[in-house]
C-alpha cells in the first residue's frame, strides 16, 4: 500500500477531515465492544449459565478476531480498507443482534464468538491505521494513529454508562439491538477514508515486494518477533479486564455501576493515554515507550490487588490503567511502519495483532476456567503482572530502523 501524493489531500479529503472520519469509526466500533463485559451477569442469570459460558464464547471471539485479522489487513491492503469496514460492520451488527437471541451455549458461541469476532477484525484499529499511514502526509501519521485510538477509548468512556442506562430502561436484549444499528454509520464514514487498489508495478526503481516475500521478511525479523511477542501481553492484560472485572466488582458487593464507571474510567483516560502515546512515538524511541508501559501496567496490577477493593480504588485502577490501556497501538504499529513501509501496513499489523488476541484469548479463557474452579481471579492477576514484567524486557531489544530492502529502496 503507497501513500497518496500530496495533490490528493488537497482535495477535500484534507487530513483533519480524514482524522474526524477515523475517530468517528474508532468510537462506533471500539465502544460497543469494550462494555461487552457489562452483560456478563444478566445475560448468564437469564440463561441459566456459569461464567465459563461467557468467558469461552469470547475467548473464542478474542481467537476469531485475531486469526482473521492478517486476512482482513491483506484484503484491506490489496483492495482498500472502505469494503473491509463495511463489510466488518455488518458482522459485527448480526453478532450482537445474534447473540441477544441466542438461548443455547453453542449458538452463543457462535454468535458473540464467530460472528462478532470477524466482523471485530474488519473494524478494528489495524484498519484506521492502515487509512492513516497511506492518505496522511508523515508529519501527521504517527500523531494520528494515537488520536484514533484515543478516539476508540472515548468510545469505551461513553458506551460504558450508555450500556448500562439502556439495559436499565429497555432491557440489555434491546441494548444489544440497538448498538448493532448504530454501527451501520460506519459503513457512510468508511467511504471517506477508501484508499486505493495496490498498483503492482515497481515503486521507485525497485520491484514490487509480493505477500509472501513481506510475511516472510517480517517473521525473519527479530525486532519485529519481538514486538510481537511482547503484544501478547497487551491482549491477555485487556481482555482479561475488561470482560471480568465488572464481575469481579460484584463478587465484592459493588453495584453493576460501579464496574461500568471503571470501565468508563479506562476508556476516559486511555483517550489521553493513547494520544500522548502517539506523540511521544514521534519525539523518543518506541521500544522505551512500549517497555515503560508494560512495566507500568504491572505496577499498577499489583497495587490493585495488594489492598481491599473499593469503589475509589476500582475506579482509580480504571483511571490508571486506562493511561497505558491501548497507548501499545502508536508504538507497536509505528515500528512496524519504521522497519518495513506501509505497503503491506495492515497485514504485517494484523499479525502482531494475532499474538496480541492469542493472550487475550487466554486472560478471558482463563478468567472463566480458574473462577469456575477456585472461586477467584487471584491465579489471572498475578500473570498478568508476570507477563507485564517480561514484556518491558522483551521490547528494549528492538531495533527501530528500516529493514535492508527499504534502505536500498530510498537509495534508488
Amino acid at each position: 500500500m503507497t501513500a497518496l501524493a500530496p495533490s490528493v489531500l488537497r482535495s477535500w479529503r484534507t487530513p483533519v477531515v480524514l482524522l474526524i472520519c477515523g475517530c468517528l469509526i474508532s468510537i462506533l466500533t471500539y465502544g460497543p465492544r469494550s462494555s461487552l463485559g457489562l452483560f456478563l451477569t444478566p445475560l448468564s442469570t437469564t440463561n441459566g449459565w456459569g461464567r465459563d459460558v461467557f468467558a469461552t464464547a469470547f475467548a473464542i471471539q478474542v481467537l476469531m478476531w485475531g486469526a482473521s485479522q492478517p486476512i482482513a489487513g491483506a484484503i484491506a491492503d490489496r483492495f482498500g480498507i472502505a469494503p473491509v469496514l463495511s463489510v466488518g460492520a455488518v458482522l459485527y451488527g448480526i453478532g450482537l443482534t445474534m447473540m441477544a437471541y441466542s438461548t443455547s451455549p453453542t449458538t452463543f458461541h457462535l454468535t458473540a464468538g464467530v460472528v462478532l469476532g470477524a466482523g471485530l477484525s474488519c473494524t478494528w484499529f489495524n484498519m484506521l491505521i492502515a487509512g492513516f499511514g497511506t492518505l496522511m502526509p508523515p508529519e501527521w501519521r504517527t500523531i494520528s494513529f494515537g488520536i484514533g485510538t484515543a478516539a476508540g477509548s472515548f468510545g469505551q468512556f461513553l458506551f460504558s454508562p450508555l450500556a448500562v442506562g439502556l439495559m436499565d430502561v429497555t432491557g440489555w436484549q434491546n441494548t444489544l439491538l440497538i448498538f448493532a444499528a448504530m454501527l451501520m454509520l460506519v459503513i457512510p464514514l468508511s467511504l471517506v477514508l477508501a484508499t486505493p487498489r495496490m498498483e503492482t508495478g515497481a515503486v521507485a526503481g525497485v520491484a514490487a515486494q509480493s505477500l509472501g516475500e513481506a510475511l516472510k521478511e517480517a517473521l525473519l525479523h527479530r525486532s519485529y518477533v519481538l514486538l510481537v511477542i511482547g503484544f501478547f501481553t497487551c491482549g491477555f492484560q485487556l481482555q482479561f479486564v475488561t470482560i471480568h472485572m465488572p464481575a469481579y466488582l460484584i463478587d465484592r458487593g459493588m453495584p453493576a455501576s460501579v464496574g461500568a464507571w471503571t470501565i468508563a474510567a479506562i476508556g476516559l483516560f486511555n483517550a489521553f493515554g493513547s494520544a500522548y502515546s502517539g506523540y511521544l512515538a514521534q519525539r523518543m524511541p518506541k521500544r522505551y515507550i512500549l517497555a515503560a508501559i508494560y512495566f507500568s501496567r504491572a505496577v499498577a496490577i499489583l497495587a490493585f490487588i495488594s489492598f481491599p477493593v473499593t469503589p475509589f480504588s476500582a475506579i482509580a485502577f480504571g483511571a490508571v490503567m486506562g493511561f497505558f490501556w491501548l497507548s501499545t497501538v502508536a508504538p507497536t504499529n509505528g515500528l512496524v511502519m519504521v522497519m518495513f513501509g506501509t505497503r503491506w501496513l495492515a497485514t504485517l499489523s494484523g499479525f502482531a495483532f494475532f499474538s496480541h488476541q492469542v493472550g487475550g484469548f487466554l486472560g478471558v479463557w482463563l478468567g472463566g476456567i480458574v473462577f469456575e474452579r477456585t472461586g477467584s481471579y487471584d491465579a489471572v492477576w498475578w500473570l498478568s503482572i508476570l507477563f507485564g514484567v517480561l514484556s518491558a524486557l522483551i521490547n528494549l531489544p528492538i531495533v527501530e530502523k528500516p529493514v535492508m530492502r527499504r534502505e536500498a529502496a530510498a537509495a534508488a
